[in-house]
């Protein structure tokens, strides 16, 4: 099962992260491109456990979830 995951993102990320750099006529530099990707992984990540394995969300998870959007507008900022 997990590896089917990781099939599954890695045939979505690598593309993505090909399509998306600005050097290949995409809108994001490099940077921008591992936080995205890194903000993703780990919210999927957090959905798939809560479902799956029924983890509960505790506050600490949401504090963590709110520094990584904070990250993304500070990467994202000219």
């Amino acid at each position: 099962m997990g590896k089917f995951i990781l099939l599954s993102e890695y045939c979505l990320q690598v593309p993505a992260n090909r399509l998306g750099f600005r050097d290949s006529g995409g809108p994001f530099d490099i940077m921008q491109l591992k936080v995205i990707q890194e903000v993703i992984t780990l919210a999927v990540f957090t959905i798939f456990s809560m479902i799956a394995f029924k983890m509960e969300l505790k506050w600490n998870h949401l504090a963590a979830f709110f520094c990584l959007i904070l990250a993304v507008y500070f990467v994202f900022k000219k």
